[in-house]
């Protein structure tokens, strides 16, 4: 008998098992601007915006067929108990069936069919102002969040660097200690301070699988979603004054656009209102053809014409229904004049948010640069303190004060660095532009 090859069986063996272990998906990567991209087309409040826009524009065309004719047909049975085919009577068959044909024409009522039209373009006007609203909004919530989870994640950077920077003073403590240099009350506030930091990296950790989650949720994944989001806080100038950027959001604002359709929309309603005072004007024209069968079209028993066509114009004019239609013109007026005030208010609100937004640039990018030389200051002084502590010259609280003042320096200048990146986004949404990359302006 022959001995296996093990080497063989073996090799054989490994690649059962691996074909076995599925393949390890890819890790997705989205930069900013191509998160707010995949947000744009997969957020459910998007797709929401964007199904209304459609249904709107649907209704603008079903407006626009009431400009047109209608077609009417009827179709009919009738039996009685016997039938009598006289000159009298010759159309008093037993059973008797019917069809007919009416084309109906408006030709004046009062502007209702323009009135309508109009206020159904106007509402379609409105749904798209409506969705550029919603991308905006979803545009600024993926960039702020985006912008906090480079933070959560410098954040954690900085809580490992003081970390190790703790980890590394309370060796020195210790060894000092262990050789009779130190007494046991510096390892005790090393250790504390050690521990607290710790804490804190734990905490920034966890914000940072927050921050995850609330991406993936917002660009519609599932909230475990093997993603990498790639970016970092730089700086980014803007230059705008505060008149240029005003100018722009009255053009660009989709809010400032709703709000004027909502009034011209309520305008037409109280057009469509106004209508009833006037006449109602239609042409029509009839076919109808009778006969004792299916067919319709004659009878055997009566030598008869048994179609005829007709055209007319008739005119219906509604004069008094004690004030139904007066009072409700009066109610359409003030509903304009309602949302004429709210629009007003709109535009109001959208100043003080440009505004708003564009001092917290200014702020933000004032702290940076403060931040900044705190930092530099924070790091001169902890070296100094590491090394005079070292010397034998510092104590071992001045060592653990300064690296408190870096780490809260470090912290600062990451904040400052994402407050001024979420400002910018503010203040884009604020003009009613989109910029998805947060790019230089």
């Amino acid at each position: 008998m022959r001995t296996p090859n093990l080497k063989l069986t073996f090799a054989l063996v490994m690649v059962a098992l691996l074909a076995a272990v599925p393949a390890m998906a890819e890790t997705t990567v989205y930069n900013m601007e191509q998160a707010v991209e995949r947000a744009l087309t997969a957020n459910p409040s998007v797709q929401s915006a964007m199904h209304s826009q459609q249904g709107a524009e649907e209704g603008r065309k079903s407006a626009r067929g009431s400009f047109g004719p209608s077609v009417s047909g009827s179709y009919g049975y009738t039996s009685r108990d016997h039938a009598k085919p006289t000159e009298d009577n010759p159309t008093s068959e037993k059973d008797l069936f019917s069809a007919g044909v009416t084309v109906h024409q408006d030709l004046f009522t009062g502007w209702n069919i323009l009135s309508t039209y109009q206020k159904a373009a106007l509402s379609k006007d409105k749904a798209d102002a409506s969705l550029r609203n919603v991308e905006l909004t979803v545009t600024g919530l993926v960039q702020e969040n985006f912008l906090k989870l480079l933070q959560a994640r410098e954040n954690v950077r900085a809580a490992k660097d003081s970390l190790a920077r703790l980890q590394e003073q309370l060796k020195v403590t210790t060894a000092f200690y262990d050789v009779g240099l130190k007494p046991r009350l510096d390892v005790l506030q090393a250790e504390v301070d050690l521990a607290k930091a710790e804490d804190g990296l734990i905490e920034a950790q966890n914000f940072v699988a927050t921050q995850e989650a609330r991406l993936n949720t917002l660009l519609n994944l599932p909230l475990d979603a093997d993603v990498d989001y790639a970016g970092t806080l730089d700086y980014v100038p803007f230059s705008l004054s505060i008149d240029e950027v005003m100018k722009r959001a009255y053009k660009g604002r989709p809010d400032l656009d709703i709000a004027a359709k909502s009034v011209d929309i309520a305008i037409k309603d109280e057009d469509i209102v106004k209508s009833a005072f006037y006449p109602q004007v239609g042409a029509d024209f009839k076919w109808t053809s009778t006969g004792d069968d299916m067919s319709a079209s004659g009878s055997d028993l009566m030598d008869t014409e048994f179609s005829e066509w007709s055209v007319g114009v008739s005119a219906n004019w509604t004069l008094w229904e004690w004030g139904k239609t007066y009072y409700a013109v009066k109610q359409a007026k003030q509903n304009v004049r309602s949302l004429i005030a709210e629009a007003e208010n709109t535009k109001q609100e959208a100043t003080f948010d440009v505004k708003s937004s564009h001092l917290s640039i200014r702020k933000a990018a004032e702290s940076i640069k403060v931040n900044r030389k705190a930092v530099e200051a924070a790091q001169e002084g902890y070296r100094m303190a590491v090394a005079r502590y070292q010397a034998q010259v510092g104590t071992n609280t001045d060592v653990l004060d300064a690296q408190e003042r870096l780490t809260t320096a470090e912290a600062g200048l990451i904040t400052a660095l994402a407050d001024y990146r979420i400002a910018l986004s503010k203040m884009f949404v604020a003009m009613g532009e989109q910029n998805p990359a947060l790019k230089s302006f």
